[in-house]
């Protein structure tokens, strides 16, 4: 948000925050989503949907980490996009939709591939497909990134919400950056290769 990015609402739960989960429901409304601050596969995520759930949801979180991140549910579909640079070539991979059939894209429909449909290009307009890859770029160019990553969004009907960046995203025959590749005609060796390529350059 600090670099001018659209985000969800949110408050951070450190150790030492004294949770009122009462005010934080009045701040953010309901549906809101309880996260680890540096976890991945969505481990420790839940959705909470009425006051009652919030402190439980927060101890779960805790198991992965002591900062908690409680952000407003925005509704809409979850796209993400891949993206990769170096000093000799830069890639904006396709859009992907995330359909899950679960209550949101957790664990066990990340890695179960019948509870979700990655559908590629996504079902959106040119013009939203435009700007999430520009602000996934932009996004990668903010954080000073190196080889690929995926920036995660949920498109909602005002705007574009920034949700997530994985920086060392899933790279098997299954995951979605590779499935990326493959529609634009990327072999998978040869986006391995550009990888590893750039990486031992850096290195030098």
């Amino acid at each position: 948000k600090e670099l001018g990015v659209k985000a969800a609402p949110s408050v951070l739960i450190t150790p030492e925050t004294q949770i009122d989960a009462q005010a934080i429901i009045e701040t953010l409304g309901l549906p809101v989503f309880v996260k680890p601050n540096d976890a991945g596969s969505s481990f420790g995520v839940s959705k909470v949907k009425t006051v009652d759930q919030l402190l439980p949801a927060i101890q779960n979180a805790r198991k992965e980490s002591q900062l908690v991140v409680v952000e407003k549910g925005i509704s809409g579909p979850e796209i993400t996009v891949g993206v990769f640079k170096s000093p000799e070539r830069s890639i904006v991979f396709p859009v992907t939709e995330i359909v899950s059939k679960n209550e949101f894209f957790d664990y066990e429909a990340k890695y179960k591939s019948h509870l979700a449909d990655e559908i590629t290009p996504a079902r959106i307009s040119e013009a939203d497909t435009l700007k999430a890859q520009r602000t996934a770029s932009h996004i990668y160019d903010l954080l000073q990134c190196r080889g690929v990553v995926r920036v995660d969004f949920i498109l909602s009907e005002d705007d574009l919400y920034f949700l997530e960046i994985n920086t060392v995203p899933g790279m098997t025959r299954e995951s979605i950056i590779p499935k990326q590749a493959q529609h634009i005609g990327l072999p998978q060796s040869e986006l391995y290769s550009l990888i590893i390529e750039d990486a031992m350059a850096r290195a030098k």
